[in-house]
Protein backbone atom coordinates (compact mmCIF):
# COMPACT_ATOMS: atom_id res chain seq x y z
CA UNK A 1 0.00 0.00 0.00
CA UNK A 2 1.15 3.29 -0.74
CA UNK A 3 1.74 6.04 1.75
CA UNK A 4 -0.11 9.19 0.93
CA UNK A 5 1.82 11.78 -0.91
CA UNK A 6 1.43 15.43 1.16
CA UNK A 7 0.06 18.24 -0.80
CA UNK A 8 2.98 20.38 0.04
CA UNK A 9 5.27 17.19 -1.48
CA UNK A 10 2.69 17.56 -4.41
CA UNK A 11 2.96 21.33 -5.10
CA UNK A 12 7.09 21.54 -4.54
CA UNK A 13 7.52 19.16 -7.50
CA UNK A 14 4.83 20.46 -9.86
CA UNK A 15 6.56 23.69 -9.16
CA UNK A 16 10.03 22.26 -9.87
CA UNK A 17 8.71 20.48 -12.93
CA UNK A 18 7.47 23.66 -14.41
CA UNK A 19 10.64 25.44 -13.73
CA UNK A 20 12.87 22.58 -15.44
CA UNK A 21 10.86 21.85 -18.04
CA UNK A 22 8.81 23.08 -21.15
CA UNK A 23 5.68 21.43 -21.76
CA UNK A 24 4.30 20.39 -25.20
CA UNK A 25 1.21 21.52 -24.35
CA UNK A 26 0.68 25.33 -22.51
CA UNK A 27 -2.89 23.83 -20.97
CA UNK A 28 -0.66 21.57 -19.47
CA UNK A 29 0.87 24.32 -17.39
CA UNK A 30 -2.54 26.01 -16.99
CA UNK A 31 -3.65 22.65 -15.61
CA UNK A 32 -0.80 22.08 -13.32
CA UNK A 33 -0.76 25.51 -11.69
CA UNK A 34 -4.50 25.24 -11.41
CA UNK A 35 -3.89 22.22 -9.16
CA UNK A 36 -1.35 23.92 -7.21
CA UNK A 37 -3.87 26.29 -6.22
CA UNK A 38 -6.37 24.29 -5.30
CA UNK A 39 -5.81 22.02 -2.51
CA UNK A 40 -8.72 20.21 -2.17
CA UNK A 41 -8.13 19.26 -5.76
CA UNK A 42 -4.35 18.29 -5.24
CA UNK A 43 -5.43 15.63 -2.71
CA UNK A 44 -7.08 13.78 -4.79
CA UNK A 45 -4.21 14.25 -7.62
CA UNK A 46 -2.25 10.73 -7.46
CA UNK A 47 1.25 10.57 -10.22
CA UNK A 48 1.47 7.24 -11.55
CA UNK A 49 3.03 5.48 -14.27
CA UNK A 50 0.51 4.13 -17.22
CA UNK A 51 -2.59 7.03 -16.79
CA UNK A 52 -4.24 5.01 -19.86
CA UNK A 53 -5.53 2.38 -17.58
CA UNK A 54 -6.99 4.40 -14.92
CA UNK A 55 -10.42 5.77 -14.62
CA UNK A 56 -9.53 9.66 -15.10
CA UNK A 57 -5.88 10.08 -16.04
CA UNK A 58 -4.39 12.81 -17.85
CA UNK A 59 -0.60 11.64 -19.64
CA UNK A 60 1.16 15.54 -20.26
CA UNK A 61 4.90 15.20 -21.82
CA UNK A 62 7.62 18.26 -22.18
CA UNK A 63 9.55 18.34 -25.18
CA UNK A 64 12.83 16.56 -24.03
CA UNK A 65 9.97 13.29 -24.33
CA UNK A 66 9.01 11.30 -27.42
CA UNK A 67 5.75 10.84 -26.03
CA UNK A 68 2.04 12.39 -27.29
CA UNK A 69 1.77 16.11 -26.05
CA UNK A 70 -1.08 15.48 -23.75
CA UNK A 71 -4.09 12.79 -23.36
CA UNK A 72 -6.71 12.53 -21.38
CA UNK A 73 -8.28 9.02 -20.28
CA UNK A 74 -11.90 9.30 -18.75
CA UNK A 75 -13.86 5.82 -18.82
CA UNK A 76 -11.84 4.50 -22.02
CA UNK A 77 -12.82 7.47 -24.04
CA UNK A 78 -9.11 9.43 -24.87
CA UNK A 79 -9.22 12.96 -25.91
CA UNK A 80 -6.24 15.52 -27.08
CA UNK A 81 -8.53 18.18 -25.67
CA UNK A 82 -6.46 19.87 -22.87
CA UNK A 83 -9.74 22.20 -22.33
CA UNK A 84 -11.97 18.93 -21.81
CA UNK A 85 -9.74 17.82 -19.18
CA UNK A 86 -9.74 20.99 -17.01
CA UNK A 87 -13.18 21.45 -17.37
CA UNK A 88 -13.59 17.93 -16.38
CA UNK A 89 -11.23 18.16 -13.14
CA UNK A 90 -12.87 21.49 -12.02
CA UNK A 91 -16.52 19.65 -12.40
CA UNK A 92 -15.27 16.72 -10.29
CA UNK A 93 -13.40 17.89 -7.51
CA UNK A 94 -13.75 14.92 -5.90
CA UNK A 95 -12.88 12.03 -8.22
CA UNK A 96 -9.10 10.65 -8.09
CA UNK A 97 -6.79 12.09 -10.75
CA UNK A 98 -4.43 10.10 -12.13
CA UNK A 99 -0.89 12.26 -13.81
CA UNK A 100 1.40 10.57 -16.29
CA UNK A 101 4.63 12.88 -17.07
CA UNK A 102 6.76 12.06 -19.68
CA UNK A 103 9.92 13.65 -19.64
CA UNK A 104 13.75 12.65 -19.95
CA UNK A 105 14.59 10.15 -17.69
CA UNK A 106 11.49 10.35 -15.50
CA UNK A 107 12.52 6.88 -13.97
CA UNK A 108 15.97 7.92 -12.68
CA UNK A 109 14.31 11.72 -11.20
CA UNK A 110 14.11 11.44 -7.34
CA UNK A 111 11.97 14.10 -7.66
CA UNK A 112 9.57 12.15 -9.55
CA UNK A 113 9.80 9.12 -7.90
CA UNK A 114 9.24 10.67 -4.11
CA UNK A 115 5.61 11.87 -5.42
CA UNK A 116 5.14 8.25 -7.50
CA UNK A 117 2.49 6.17 -6.43
CA UNK A 118 1.44 2.63 -7.52
CA UNK A 119 -0.92 2.22 -10.29
CA UNK A 120 -3.78 0.60 -9.13
CA UNK A 121 -5.68 -0.29 -12.16
CA UNK A 122 -2.63 -2.22 -14.09
CA UNK A 123 -3.69 -4.95 -15.22
CA UNK A 124 -2.32 -7.76 -13.55
CA UNK A 125 0.01 -9.32 -16.63
CA UNK A 126 1.37 -5.55 -16.96
CA UNK A 127 4.73 -6.24 -16.35
CA UNK A 128 5.53 -9.96 -17.85
CA UNK A 129 7.12 -9.27 -20.80
CA UNK A 130 6.66 -11.42 -24.22
CA UNK A 131 10.06 -13.20 -23.18
CA UNK A 132 8.73 -13.72 -19.51
CA UNK A 133 5.65 -15.81 -20.93
CA UNK A 134 7.99 -18.16 -23.12
CA UNK A 135 10.59 -18.33 -20.24
CA UNK A 136 7.51 -19.20 -18.46
CA UNK A 137 5.73 -21.88 -20.87
CA UNK A 138 9.33 -23.26 -20.99
CA UNK A 139 10.09 -23.91 -17.66
CA UNK A 140 6.63 -25.24 -17.25
CA UNK A 141 7.45 -27.85 -20.07
CA UNK A 142 10.17 -28.91 -18.44
CA UNK A 143 8.79 -29.72 -15.59
CA UNK A 144 5.99 -31.57 -16.68
CA UNK A 145 8.25 -33.93 -19.01
CA UNK A 146 10.77 -34.29 -15.78
CA UNK A 147 7.92 -35.31 -13.96
CA UNK A 148 6.98 -38.03 -16.73
CA UNK A 149 10.01 -38.69 -17.37
CA UNK A 150 10.95 -39.23 -13.53
CA UNK A 151 7.60 -41.25 -13.24
CA UNK A 152 8.51 -44.15 -16.10
CA UNK A 153 11.94 -44.00 -14.42
CA UNK A 154 10.18 -45.27 -11.19
CA UNK A 155 8.10 -47.89 -13.22
CA UNK A 156 11.51 -49.08 -14.88
CA UNK A 157 12.92 -49.54 -11.72
CA UNK A 158 10.19 -51.66 -9.78
CA UNK A 159 9.61 -53.89 -13.10
CA UNK A 160 13.49 -54.62 -12.93
CA UNK A 161 12.96 -55.27 -9.34
CA UNK A 162 10.39 -57.28 -9.86
CA UNK A 163 12.19 -59.07 -13.24
CA UNK A 164 9.20 -58.32 -15.64
CA UNK A 165 10.87 -58.42 -18.78
CA UNK A 166 7.82 -57.39 -20.47
CA UNK A 167 7.11 -54.20 -18.38
CA UNK A 168 10.65 -53.63 -18.95
CA UNK A 169 10.49 -53.08 -22.18
CA UNK A 170 7.48 -51.35 -22.94
CA UNK A 171 8.66 -48.56 -20.25
CA UNK A 172 11.58 -48.31 -21.91
CA UNK A 173 9.62 -47.88 -25.35
CA UNK A 174 7.62 -45.47 -23.42
CA UNK A 175 10.80 -43.64 -22.19
CA UNK A 176 12.41 -43.18 -25.17
CA UNK A 177 9.04 -41.84 -26.82
CA UNK A 178 8.65 -39.56 -24.74
CA UNK A 179 12.27 -38.35 -24.74
CA UNK A 180 12.02 -38.04 -28.15
CA UNK A 181 8.81 -35.75 -28.22
CA UNK A 182 10.72 -33.62 -25.96
CA UNK A 183 13.74 -33.19 -27.92
CA UNK A 184 12.04 -32.68 -30.95
CA UNK A 185 9.91 -29.63 -29.53
CA UNK A 186 13.02 -28.05 -27.71
CA UNK A 187 14.54 -28.56 -31.04
CA UNK A 188 12.06 -27.12 -33.20
CA UNK A 189 11.74 -23.39 -31.57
Amino acid sequence: MNTPISIKDKKEFIRWFLRNYQLKRRESVWILNYLINHEKLLEKVHFIREARYCPRGIVISSYCSEEAPFRFYKNHIVTTDAEKSFHDIRLNRKEPVYIQLNFKNSHQCASYVAVLEDNPFLPDDYFITEKDQIAAKDLLESSIFETQKEKIQKKIDYALDNRDKEEFQRLSISLKKLEEQYAHHVNSK
